[in-house]
């Protein structure tokens, strides 16, 4: 690629050669995501990987795609462009591992105004540390510098992940019960989602000065703080106990994901004094004048994913998910219901 260069190219706003650079600057970060079954190495037409059935007989490939949605303008606004990668993965990987897959690989795409090559392989390193998180390979992508369609200051960032299970333990929430316990596993924060309401509300505060409410953090750190990768824990939960189903509370809040793992008939009944509710969510409230129910039905509130299991099984899923670095608790208990949530 030495001699690909053209500057008629260049002129029109596409410095092929700054592709190349941003290639060889992102080569030590997915070095790190290489894992047994990647096949190939970054710069084909393709990504490869090797699949390793051994234990399973029918095995189902699961998939999952999202990006990170307008949070990237905090990125863009405070020029922090190293962990957004963390929440594109996540924002795969957390949907994955609901139907009890296990990721196996991402790829990326970013589109840019400007092919920026320091920037772009900061975006990727973030990425390749939420595919080392997720344990998944990062084994291929897509830069696609785009003058006049994007601010050159600007890029948009999207993903997809591709997991394996075998089909007889695919989640089937058809086993959901009344008396069965909700566990939560904590967020990290507003995750990758109502964005679009947050900025609205802060659009005029200060983003970098210290809050003694998050812990002196700034509201920029804290609304930045990436979407936490629940792959792992949620691995060791599925050996360790019957997992009913599971829930990644993403956009829509409560009243939106958990009833999508719940079958009709039952809800799920949530006791609202249990809930660890973030300090951050109490200050988009406030200043918001957000109703409670609207917190419910936009933002996580502190629980970044719900599980379902016995309430035999209780005792031992909490302990197996802290042993794995969670601090879960039970929110609440399975009940018959038409209404999907019921948050009292």
């Amino acid at each position: 690629m030495e001699k690909s260069f053209s500057e008629s190219y260049k002129q029109a706003g596409v410095d092929i050669t700054a592709g190349y650079r941003a290639v060889e600057l992102m080569k030590k970060h997915i070095a790190r995501t290489v894992t047994a079954g990647a096949a190939s190495d970054i710069g084909g037409f393709g990504g490869l990987f090797e699949l390793d059935l051994t234990g399973m007989t029918r095995p189902v490939l699961v998939s999952g795609t999202d990006g990170v949605g307008t949070k990237l303008k905090y990125a863009f606004m405070l020029q922090k462009h190293d962990t957004i990668g963390i929440d594109c993965v996540a924002m795969c990987v957390n949907d994955v591992i609901c139907c009890g897959a296990k990721p196996l690989f991402f790829l990326d795409y970013i589109a840019c105004g400007k092919n920026v090559p320091e920037r772009i392989a900061a975006i990727v390193s973030g990425v390749a540390e939420g595919c080392v998180q997720a344990g998944a390979a990062l084994i291929g992508g897509e830069t696609a510098e785009m003058p006049g369609f994007y601010p050159e200051d600007e890029y948009d960032l999207a993903g997809f992940a591709v997991g394996v299970v075998d089909r007889s333990k695919v989640l089937d929430n058809s086993k959901v019960q009344a008396g069965d316990v909700v566990i939560a596993l904590p967020s990290s924060g507003v995750h990758s989602n109502g964005f679009s309401l947050v900025r609205k509300i802060f659009e005029s505060k200060d983003m970098t000065s210290p809050v003694e409410e998050l812990g002196g953090k700034s509201l920029g750190e804290a609304l930045l703080t990436p979407t936490k990768i629940y792959v792992k824990p949620m691995l060791a939960l599925f050996d360790a106990v019957t997992v009913k189903a599971v829930s990644h509370i993403t956009g829509g809040g409560f009243y939106e994901n958990i009833p999508r793992s719940i079958p009709k008939g039952f809800g799920a009944k949530i006791d609202k004094s249990a809930l660890k509710v973030l300090p951050l969510f109490d200050i988009i409230a406030r200043e918001g004048g957000v109703p409670e129910r609207d917190m419910f039905n936009t933002f996580n509130m502190g629980v970044g994913m719900s599980v379902v299991v016995t309430a035999k099984d209780a005792e031992k899923a909490l302990a197996t998910l802290k042993e794995a670095g969670e601090d879960a608790y039970i929110i609440g208990e399975i009940v018959p219901s038409e209404d999907g949530v019921i948050i009292e």
